[in-house]
């Protein structure tokens, strides 16, 4: 497969140095020189957005799985003469449970923040009764959560462990789910962009149906014939293909930066050495624009007689 690619670049190199005297065989303006700049370059715009896309959600992905895989929380909800002991008492289990690393029990302030967004700020929580919150820290290993809550029923029974499971695999599944689409949002590209160019081929071959026919007459082979067509479509796809990868780039370079509360629409763009990937967005194209047209054109001559 890697020999392969590699014989296909070498290919393209020689087609962009190679011999200029066959591009006469090609018209040098058209619909289809138009048609396939046009199509690359749209083409390597979305294909940076769904780049971008497929890169974002699985940082996404992995911000979720490892944040939300080492916090949990513990819900205290008993009579207010009781809500202090059990509380008292939740806390003496964790403080003794292997795996969790620390403890905390969150300030009125803390939880009021976590309700303002459902109940506004005006909540009077002095007035309604709120469960205790305490927040649980575990290490790498984790703890046994079946037995934690064992030990919680028995000690404090008015204590509820939520180890953020429910919670935290469909996020992770969504974004694994939605990093997979834009990758094959990516193959779709791909293929259209080579669908468009296999068209726009043809329709330039079969408009020089005469030329070709006089070409071969004066001993023109159709390898060399083919060589001019695959030329000229697969530089307008690498020129096309290159002005609609900066494009994109620039467009995502506009997008809003990630937040610190980690919203789901912010942060889509590339970071750090990620900005490298929409570089091969060009080459791949000019590779797509080289196979797709040669294979229109050889199939197209042996047609033509």
């Amino acid at each position: 497969m890697l020999d392969k690619m590699g014989a296909s670049f070498e290919a393209i190199a020689e087609i962009v140095g190679g011999d200029r005297a066959a591009d006469r065989v090609v018209p040098p303006t058209g619909f289809t020189a138009t048609l396939t700049t046009f199509t690359a370059g749209a083409m390597a715009f979305l294909a940076v957005f769904a780049l971008s896309l497929s890169l974002a959600t699985g940082r996404l992905a992995e911000r979720w799985a490892s944040e939300l895989a080492q916090t949990s929380t513990v819900r205290i909800s008993a009579p207010i003469e009781e809500i202090e002991a059990q509380t008292l008492a939740a806390q003496e289990v964790l403080r003794t449970t292997p795996g969790v690393v620390r403890s905390r029990i969150m300030s009125e302030e803390e939880q009021m923040l976590l309700l303002e967004p459902w109940f506004g700020p005006d909540l009077p929580l002095e007035d309604l009764p709120i469960p205790r919150l305490i927040e649980v820290v575990e290490d790498e290993t984790g703890y046994d959560a079946a037995g934690l809550r064992l030990r919680l029923a028995g000690e404090a029974p008015g204590a509820f462990l939520d180890d953020h499971t429910r919670w935290r695999r469909p996020l992770v599944n969504a974004a694994k789910r939605l990093r997979g689409l834009g990758w094959i949002a990516i193959a779709l590209i791909g293929l259209s962009t080579a669908a468009m160019i296999t068209l726009a081929a043809r329709a330039a071959l079969a408009a020089n149906a005469q030329v070709v026919r006089v070409t071969r007459l004066v001993g023109a082979r159709d390898v060399y014939i083919a060589r001019a067509f695959v030329r000229r479509f697969t530089l307008r796809a690498l020129a096309g293909a290159t002005i609609g990868t900066i494009a994109g780039c620039i467009a995502v370079a506009l997008l809003p930066g990630a937040a610190d509360e980690g919203a789901f629409l912010t942060g889509l763009g590339f970071q750090g050495w990620q900005w490298l990937w929409p570089l091969t967005i060009p080459p791949l194209a000019a590779l797509v624009a080289f196979w797709a047209t040669r294979s229109a054109a050889l199939r197209t001559l042996n047609e033509v007689t």
